[in-house]
Formats: C-alpha cells, structure tokens, sequence
C-alpha cells in the first residue's frame, strides 16, 4: 500500500464524513427524470450542501493545482460511498476527467471561460468523441473518428455525429473532437472548448440506459456547422488524440475509483444484511454458500484498491500509463462486477428492489464494465503490446 498523505487523510475524511452523514439521506430522494437520474434541481441542492461544507471539488485544492493521483483515489473512493456523492461533490465523470485536461492542457484564457464555472460546480460539461456505429465512427477506435473540422477564417468549421455522449443535455461546456481535412495537420484530431447549449450541437435522442447515475444521460448528437473561434482549441491541430490520452487514463482510473466506494457500501449494506436476517435456524452469514461469498468480496475489494493505488502511483511519476490504467479498468470492473453480483445475492430479493442502493450499484457497474474500454478491447490492446515487446527481445537477440 502507497504512502497517504495527511492532507489527502484529512480531506477523506471530511468527504467520508459528509457522504455518509448528509448525502445519503437524499438517495431515496424522489427528483428524479423520466430515466431515474437525479434532476439538475436535486443537483444544485446537494451541491450547495459540499459549498457549504466546503467540500466541492475536493480534489482540486484553492490554488487550482490538483492533488496526486494517489490522494485523489483516496478522495474519490470516500466520495464513491452513495452513487450521489460524486455529484454532490463535483468529482463525477464526465466533469472530474474534463477539469483534468484542462487543468494541464488548458491556456490562461481557457481555463477562466471554461474551467473556473466546472471548478465551481455551478455548470457541467460533456465530451464530445464517440461516434455512431451504423455510421462507421469512432468508438473504441478513435482512428475511427469521421466528425470533421476545417479552418475558415478565423474559425474552425464542425460537422459530424456523436452518440453516447454522457451529460449533454443540461451542459454548458462542451469539448469536441473531430478530425482536421487541412494538409497542415496531416488529418490529425483536433480538440475545441464550446459554450453550450449551441444551436449547431442537437440532441437527437437521449435512450434509456441500464445505469442513470449521471444527469444529462448518454445522448445522441448531430453537429451541424459548428463555428468555433480559433482560439478555443485545446492545444494545436492535429494533437487531439495525444490530449484524450492525457485525459483517459487518469479518467479511466478515477471511475474505478468511485465505483469501488459505491461497492464497499454494497457490500456493507449486504453483510448487515446477511448478520441479521436469519433462515434455517441461524443468521444468514453463519450458511457457508452466504458467507463464503461476503469474504470473496472483502478479498476483492482489498485487490481492487490495491490495484487503483498501484496505478494511480505510475501516473504520479509523470507516465502517462495507458498501459497500467488498461490493466487497472480490466481488473478493478471485473471485481466490482463479482461484488456487486454477490451483494445482490446475499439480500435475495431485497437487493433487486430499490429499497437499498444495492440493486443500482449492480447496474452502474455493470456499465461501468463497458465505458472507457470495455474488458476485451483492453486486453487486445495488452496482447498486442506483448506481442511488440516479444518482438523486439527477438530483435535484440538476432543482432548480438
């Protein structure tokens, strides 16, 4: 286990503190959309709850640098502990990942337009990357992308489509990839920052999902003649993939961060259960087929925070690692899949109502298992890579 600091302990443990003792009573909270997420009214009033706590945005301090990928899992996991508290807290996806790259991406200009009011929590923001399947588009493919972008005048020209694109609908900052046709960037991808709602963005449709923890949904979008000034790209042109890779990485962790949290008050939720609902003439926990299932669990949860330290480390030294948050998102989901199926289990029928978060972190997770990278486009990655290091052992070898 990695060092953690005391001002990551102290910040955690108001996080904590404020999760279990002020944000949990709202989960039963009836504003809710027709999908079930918490309405922007519901929103505004849990975040009104962290100012005044002063726990919004806790990750980044009052100078605008952000803690280390180590203190932000200890932050993230504690804020994770009811399916509202990263919302309440403005350390939710797909903000939390967005005020990451601008933060380290982002000009002067930039960020006072764009991060100040994320920062704040008194906007949301988008981002705008993949594409349609029937369309042919980027998905887990970004070399995919068919969203274009081309210079005229002083602004860069958008059109293209987008789809499961996780809280449009009520953003207000919206970041848009799209490929450049101009010769000068060599068809690279470029990255923009836009005001949103923009009448050249339309939301076509925003589908139901099996998760709805994020307000906004996951919408299908048409860009119709986006015009974005020059000076609201993120970086140059032709640069956008090298950004998203700083954004996915530590994006990626920080979902696995939260998750865990939500799954280790799963998993409290069930062992309660399981200690004081009896059956056969003895508790629950005392059945091996119960118990046995609650400590896979505790194993779990100990590997999986292991595992986000182990990765959240790398990212510390300045590495991008694509490589570690790959295996980090392959390990970490499939756990919290096994734990939150095993809560479930353990509570019968009680855990498919909604009378306990349990059923819901089931279906976040589930989710979860395929946003950012679904488990087999990872490991494709990581096979190939061991292919390329194989390889080259081989190479080295042939020329001593």
């Amino acid at each position: 286990m990695v060092a953690i600091s005391q001002r990551a302990q102290d910040i955690g443990s108001g996080v904590e503190a404020f999760v279990r003792e002020k944000i949990v009573p709202y989960e039963q909270d009836p504003r809710r959309d027709h999908h079930g997420a918490p309405t922007e009214e519901l929103v505004a009033e849990l975040r009104d709850k962290a100012r005044a706590a002063g726990l919004m945005t806790p990750h980044i301090l009052a100078d605008g640098s952000h803690l280390t990928q180590v203190e932000t899992a200890y932050v993230l996991i504690r804020s994770g502990l009811s399916p509202l508290g990263p919302l309440a807290l403005n350390t939710c996806a797909p903000d939390e990942g967005n005020m990451y790259l601008l933060g380290h991406v982002g000009n002067d200009m930039l960020k006072r337009r764009f991060l100040d009011p994320l920062k704040t929590g008194e906007a949301r923001s988008a981002f705008f990357m993949t594409e349609p399947a029937d369309w042919g588009g980027a998905g887990s493919d970004p070399s995919m992308m068919k969203t274009t972008c081309h210079k005229d005048g002083d602004d860069w020209v958008v059109n293209g489509r987008k789809v499961l694109i996780t809280g449009a609908q009520g953003a207000r900052v919206g970041i848009v990839m799209a490929r450049s046709t101009e010769a000068d960037s060599e068809g690279g991808a470029c990255m923009f920052l836009v005001d949103l709602p923009d009448e050249a963005i339309r939301i076509d449709h925003v589908p139901n999902t099996i998760d709805n923890s994020m307000p906004g949904g996951h919408a299908s979008i048409t860009i119709d003649n986006l015009r974005v000034p020059a000076n609201q790209m993120l970086g140059k042109a032709g640069e956008g993939f090298k950004y998203a890779q700083v954004r996915l990485s530590p994006a990626r962790l920080s979902h696995c961060m939260r998750w865990l949290g939500a799954c280790i008050r799963a998993q409290e939720i069930a062992s309660a259960y399981a200690c004081e609902r009896h059956a056969f003439g003895k508790p629950l926990v005392d059945h091996e087929g119960v118990g046995f299932m609650l400590a896979q669990n505790q194993i779990d949860i100990c590997q999986a925070e292991l595992m986000i330290y182990w990765c959240a480390a790398v990212l510390d030294t300045g590495d991008l690692g694509t490589t570690q948050s790959s295996m980090a998102k392959v390990a970490v989901s499939e756990a919290l899949m096994r734990i939150a199926d095993n809560c479930v289990q353990v509570m019968g029928g009680t855990g498919v109502t909604d009378q306990t978060i349990v059923e819901q972190v089931f279906r976040e997770i589930r989710a979860f298992r395929i946003y950012d990278g679904p488990t087999e486009v990872h490991k494709w990655s990581l096979a190939k890579k061991i292919k390329k290091a194989h390889r080259s052992a081989q190479e080295q070898k042939l020329a001593h």
